[in-house]
């Protein structure tokens, strides 16, 4: 049967290669297929390089914002990840496609993404990612610790929580900034101490609790990240 995606998968894809070159992230995104994520009214856009709603003020991230957090991770293929904003589940998958002999833990706070991810993610046959209702607590410190952490949602600084649920050679992947713009950044522990690296501007959804913002911080705020391609 014809895959009628296609030829949108492969343009956005050459578009991602011209810009930072072949990798293997770029092949996980290949492998995973980004329209089963989105809602049937948004397929006919799932391979734009944009950011799209996943409803309840939530979205699936910008396929090049997908590439460079996933890049800073500096995955290896075997190691214990946590993602914090499962959102649908697609960056997630496209973790889990990377790391034949790891597996990663996605925690999601809203009720009715919890259960969009895990049937997305059953629907593409991932089984090395767990999908997981957050609590009270930022993370999931008691299935940790984790060589990687990405944080789908932006925080006003990077939180000590987190951190500490990093193994003493982790990665922390956040967006750190204020509610308009933060910036992206990259924190590896070395000797034990955190050393931080800015890498780019982007634009997200907050982080909302203990470290992050206030429950109400929704009031009047924009939906969507951007990131120049």
């Amino acid at each position: 049967m014809t895959d009628s995606y296609e030829p949108a998968r492969s343009r956005l894809l050459a578009q991602l290669a011209a810009a930072m070159g072949d990798n293997p992230v770029l092949h996980a995104m290949r492998a995973v297929p980004r329209h089963l994520f989105v809602s049937p009214e948004l397929r006919h856009r799932a391979y734009d390089n944009a950011p799209l709603t996943i409803g309840h003020g939530q979205t699936i991230s910008q396929p090049t914002m997908v590439a460079r957090m996933t890049l800073a991770l500096m995955l290896r293929g075997e190691e214990r990840v946590l993602e914090v904003g499962a959102g649908c589940g697609y960056q997630a998958a496209i973790l889990g496609e990377l790391l034949p002999f790891g597996n990663v833990i996605a925690v999601e706070r809203i009720p009715d993404l919890v259960s969009a991810a895990r049937r997305n993610l059953e629907a593409c046959g991932v089984s090395n990612v767990e999908i997981v209702a957050a609590t009270n607590l930022l993370g999931a410190p008691d299935r940790g610790p984790y060589d990687a952490i990405l944080v789908s949602a932006g925080a006003p600084s990077v939180p000590d929580s987190l951190v500490a649920q990093l193994k003493p050679d982790g990665r922390l992947v956040i967006p750190v900034g204020d509610r308009e713009r933060q910036m992206l950044t990259l924190v590896r522990l070395a000797a034990g101490q955190p050393v931080t690296r800015r890498l780019t501007e982007c634009r997200f959804v907050p982080l909302l609790g203990t470290e992050a913002w206030p429950e109400n911080f929704w009031d009047s705020i924009p939906l969507l990240e951007t990131l120049d391609p």
